[in-house]
């Protein structure tokens, strides 16, 4: 059983204690590595690491900075089926979505950043009287980056590329689910010739490992993606120590469809927008909303397609449904169809665990599962669930499906569909979220802000929103 290491000042290393975790493929339900359960000691290492590097990669060129980059992005590029077999097995995802979407977005993260870095710009001011300011932006030092389960390698890089490139030193910490491709990535950044320190991978609980990078003295900023609960205990943790923060939290998404959409795009998008990574996306549609004129067209052709989709082994090119991440998550799932049901929701298709045969009895499957007959206000329709159960809920109007869209206390995400461009920049201006997408879902442009509003989060990723969030502005005013 491989025993996966941490990433600390370019070498691969054991935990200091010895002590490892379980970690387990969900497409069977076994154990099949060890991953290090880290504590303050290799915290503490790794941040001294990160000091020590901090100095040489400040002061190194971005030119050169961006080159280590873009070879650590080939070497994502030529590895592309290692990496997405190992991100099949590790999170229960279809192999094909990793080959298709986690890994190439990971390259591209790496890549965008590697480059951005080369166009990010400092402003002058000049006054009347003969005097000039400029902004500097300084990298702010030693930066911890903790990464959820859901998309690994993607969301992993999507926190860490920024902050190198703008000449922080990294201490980062992958989620102890799905750790897997982290370790990988590590392997990768001692070929692409990273110096020693510049970032630093260590595994582990975030109860040990992540409380001793967010409490850590010489930790000035934090980077998380993950549950709003933790978020705030992030916060609470690192306001009094001034830390700079970027929180990306949970989301409730609502899916808006109105009567004149383009009714089979619709269809086929919002199948992806449901149930794409078994619904453990933060940006999918959750509550979908219809115009009560549509509403059984909708209902009849989704309840079909839903009916159909085939769950099975994730190592299967041909399978769009995989396992869910873990045994608990799988139970908190089905949990919440249960509370869906005795709210006076009625299943229209799947609210099951699927069993499998042979090596995948073990393994953790749900049908892909539509609700309906469910007040907008229930727990169901205002808690995040984070898996393939979406509920569907009738509308008249534009004033009362905002209602219910505004509802919750999320704001990450929210898709429109209609054909009338009025309507679709009235509709977008009143809704409560960080992204609209309007006839589309998941587009995303590397240079637009991402995040969202209320509980779904504080900051932006993406773009030069980013690179801004890991750099300090310094004014120098300077008199002729």
């Amino acid at each position: 059983m491989e025993r996966i290491q941490n990433y600390i000042n370019g070498e691969l290393v054991a935990p200091q204690s010895g002590m490892y975790i379980d970690n387990y493929d969900p497409s069977r339900g076994v154990v099949y590595s060890a991953i290090p359960d880290s504590d303050e000691a290799d915290i503490n290492a790794a941040v001294a690491a990160a000091k020590r590097a901090f100095p040489g990669w400040s002061n190194t060129p971005y030119t050169e900075r961006s080159a280590i980059m873009q070879r650590l992005a080939d070497l994502i590029r030529d590895n592309l089926n290692r990496l997405a077999a190992a991100e099949s097995k590790d999170n229960g995802k279809p192999v094909s979505l990793a080959r298709t979407v986690d890994i190439p977005r990971a390259e591209s993260n790496i890549r965008f950043y590697a480059t951005a870095i080369m166009h990010f710009e400092s402003k002058a001011h000049i006054m009347e009287n003969r005097v000039i300011n400029y902004t500097h932006k300084k990298p702010l030092g030693v930066v911890g980056c903790i990464s959820p389960w859901n998309l690994p390698l993607y969301l992993f890089t999507w926190k860490i590329a920024p902050a190198l490139a703008a000449g922080n030193c990294v201490v980062a910490k992958p989620s102890e689910i799905t750790p897997m491709t982290a370790y990988l990535l590590s392997e990768l950044a001692i070929e692409a010739g990273l110096p020693a320190g510049v970032l630093n991978i260590v595994h582990g609980l975030g109860g040990r490992a992540g409380q001793a990078i967010i409490s850590h003295k010489d930790v000035v900023a934090i980077s998380f993606t993950g549950g709003t609960a933790t978020g705030a205990h992030i916060a609470r943790e690192a306001a009094p120590k001034f830390k700079k923060l970027s929180l990306e939290l949970g989301g409730k998404n609502p899916n808006i469809i109105f009567a004149d959409c383009d009714f089979d795009k619709m269809l086929s998008t919002t199948l992806r927008s449901s149930f794409a990574n078994q619904g453990q996306i933060c940006l999918c549609g959750s509550r979908i909303f219809i115009q009560d004129t549509l509403y059984d067209r909708f209902k009849d052709a989704f309840v079909e397609k839903v009916a159909r989709m085939k769950v099975g082994d994730p190592s299967d090119p041909a399978t769009k449904m995989g396992a869910v991440v873990s045994e608990d998550h799988m139970n908190k799932i089905l949990s919440y169809i249960k509370l869906a049901q005795e709210e006076g929701g009625k299943v229209l298709t799947g609210g099951h665990r699927v069993h499998l045969e042979g090596e995948l009895a073990g393994g953790y499957y749900i049908a892909p599962t539509i609700i309906e007959g469910l007040e907008y206000t229930c727990r169901t329709n205002q808690e995040e669930i984070f898996g393939p159960v979406v509920t569907l809920t009738p509308f008249k109007t534009e004033e009362e499906v905002l209602t219910m869209a505004n509802s919750t206390p999320y704001g990450l995400a929210s898709t429109v569909w209609t054909q009338d461009l009025t309507r679709a920049h009235r509709v977008a201006a009143h809704i409560e979220s960080g992204i609209v997408w309007i006839n589309c879902w998941l587009l995303r442009d590397l240079r637009t802000p991402f995040g969202g509003v209320k509980q779904s989060g504080v900051g932006r990723e993406g773009g030069f929103e980013a690179l801004e969030f890991f750099t300090e502005a310094q004014n120098v005013c300077i008199e002729l």
